[in-house]
């Protein structure tokens, strides 16, 4: 009994007519399915898990499309559904380029295949798979319940598989074009943040959510929906609510827009296709910027201190900009720390003072320091013969945070008041923000000394080595509650200043003494962690390297 695999695909007569190229690429989809659940019983389970769990919220999210029909806004609801489920397919293979083995065509570069033959062949093995199934439930919803009348169930017949189509073509032509990006270092990178989107995702649906509840419910949707139901492929679902009323032109124009659209995705999509198998791999050839890249690394060397220090700063930047796990914890930061103030204060619920969490969410990026260094911790340890290499090494970490933190802690202050328009409580926002920048980074000194941890470089989704997962507790959420101890003098000072009615000349000494407790106590913090680190180094070694 032998076992198919993928290439057995291909050993069917005259491969290269269209006719028999589609069913070909059918089979090897569902080989590579097959196959990847014989692999282990575990990624079966997951499989099966996945798809269940799909499967019910697919039922679910049709039950209620159902129930919306005969609303009177059910048209803008299914025409906004349908457009974010198209933005959901232009982004997955930019997020997941790894879910789909057959996303990737230049694999099949060697294969004496037409274009045009292909795109046809990949465009019928991408409707195989759970994506396919879920957007087509969620498309014939959206059509049952906005059409009435034989005319909008003709429409509503050609409208579901437009639909379809066009979000398939979607992301088969956004791979293509990006397919280089996707296999290098830097589609990895993507992978890493896409959890960062689905952060910001959720922080934007909730805002959404709550602006709806707060104007009056679905009539809100009204205006944008009207706009968007002529953009492909929610044009599709918007010609069968159209043609549903009566009004067979605009009908007509929107499922064109639709047909359109697709004809030049798969247009854009052949035309990446005979680009990748055609012309060489840009990786194989001399970048011709790279001068460039080394002058203005070491203009930017210059603007850093001589030394150790200056060489420090260097690195640990660098590894913000290349390192994938520092550049998404980096990223997760400056997004997060930005979007719960300015949120909070776009729905005039906020305060001024929710500021101070952009300074929380970048001080922990203090925190195991020489953990994300991982292995290569062994070299700067060579380099730490005393306590006072270990005091340079954890300030010019420090510094390299505060070229980064202290910026973007102002701005997210600055467009906090101004949305809230509360520009008197600036100064000591700025001062408490400071304060708790500083104690942070002392904080995160001391912990980085005490309770390194490995992060695992193997996976996207593990920031922790198996067993070390009380050491990260103890670190992250015991040093946050040490700074916030450490913050309590300038707390108690702004909060008896209000209670005293101070002026507003008083409060405003709180932005400098603020900073400049900040300053004294994260000092304070790596002269503390800096004899702790020079004792430790064979222990910091070991743990940063478990992974």
């Amino acid at each position: 009994m032998s076992t198919s695999s993928p290439t057995s695909a291909f050993r069917t007569p005259a491969p290269g007519t269209s006719a028999s190229l589609t069913p070909v690429f059918v089979r090897l989809k569902l080989s590579l399915l097959r196959n990847g659940l014989r692999q282990s019983s575990g990624r079966k389970a997951a499989y099966i898990s996945s798809v269940v769990v799909t499967l019910l919220f697919a039922a679910l999210q049709l039950i209620g499309l159902i129930a919306l029909r005969g609303n009177e806004h059910a048209a803008s609801v299914v025409v906004l559904l349908t457009a974010v489920l198209a933005l959901g397919w232009a982004v997955m293979p930019l997020f997941f380029p790894s879910g789909d083995e057959t996303l990737d065509p230049t694999r099949l570069v060697m294969l004496p295949l037409r274009p045009h033959s292909l795109v046809r062949a990949l465009l019928a093995a991408s409707l195989v798979g759970i994506g396919p199934l879920f957007t087509l439930c969620l498309a014939v919803g959206s059509a049952f319940a906005v059409t009435h009348g034989g005319v909008g169930v003709g429409v509503a017949v050609i409208a579901v598989p437009l639909t379809l189509l066009v979000c398939v073509a979607l992301a088969r032509a956004v791979a293509a074009a990006n397919i280089r990006l996707l296999t290098s270092r830097k589609g990895r990178d993507l992978a890493v943040l896409s959890g960062l989107v689905i952060a910001i995702g959720i922080q934007v649906v909730n805002f959404g959510a709550q602006r709806l509840g707060d104007a009056g419910g679905l009539s809100t949707l009204d205006p944008v929906a009207s706009v968007v139901r002529w953009i492909p492929p929610a044009s599709a679902i918007g010609a069968a609510d159209s043609a549903s009323e009566g009004a067979y032109a605009v009908a007509a124009g929107q499922l064109a827009l639709s047909a359109v659209a697709l004809f030049l995705l798969l247009y854009s999509w052949q035309h990446s296709l005979t680009k990748l198998m055609t012309a060489p791999d840009g990786s194989t050839l001399a970048a011709a910027s790279e001068p460039t890249r080394k002058e203005s690394a070491s203009s930017f060397h210059h603007l850093l201190p001589e030394g150790r220090t200056g060489t420090v700063m260097q690195r640990s930047l660098r590894y913000v900009w290349r390192d994938p796990k520092t550049k998404a914890a980096w990223v997760t930061a400056l997004a997060i720390g930005l979007i719960v103030p300015l949120f909070n204060a776009l729905q005039g619920t906020g305060s001024v003072y929710f500021a101070c969490f952009a300074a929380g969410m970048l001080g922990i990026q203090m925190y195991n320091q020489f953990g994300q260094d991982t292995s290569a911790f062994w070299m700067v340890a060579l380099t730490i013969s005393s306590t006072k290499d270990a005091y340079v090494e954890l300030r010019a970490r420090a510094l390299a945070l505060l070229v980064i933190t202290l910026p973007y802690t102002a701005l997210v202050t600055v467009l906090t008041a101004s949305l809230l328009g509360n520009w008197k409580a600036l100064p000591e926002v700025l001062g408490l923000s400071f304060a708790l920048l500083g104690a942070m980074l002392a904080t995160g000194a001391v912990a980085s000394a005490r309770f390194p941890y490995s992060i695992p470089q193997d996976s996207a989704y593990k920031n922790v080595a198996p067993g070390q997962g009380g050491l990260a507790w103890i670190s992250i959420f015991g040093g946050m509650i040490s700074a916030a101890v450490l913050c309590a003098p300038v707390i108690a000072l702004t909060i008896w200043l209000h209670a005293a009615n101070a002026g507003q000349s008083a409060l405003w000494l709180l932005l400098p003494l603020g900073a400049a407790y900040g300053l004294l106590i994260g000092w304070a913090g790596v002269r503390v962690a800096a004899p702790q680190t020079a004792n430790r180094l064979p222990e910091i070694l070991a743990a940063v390297s478990k992974g």
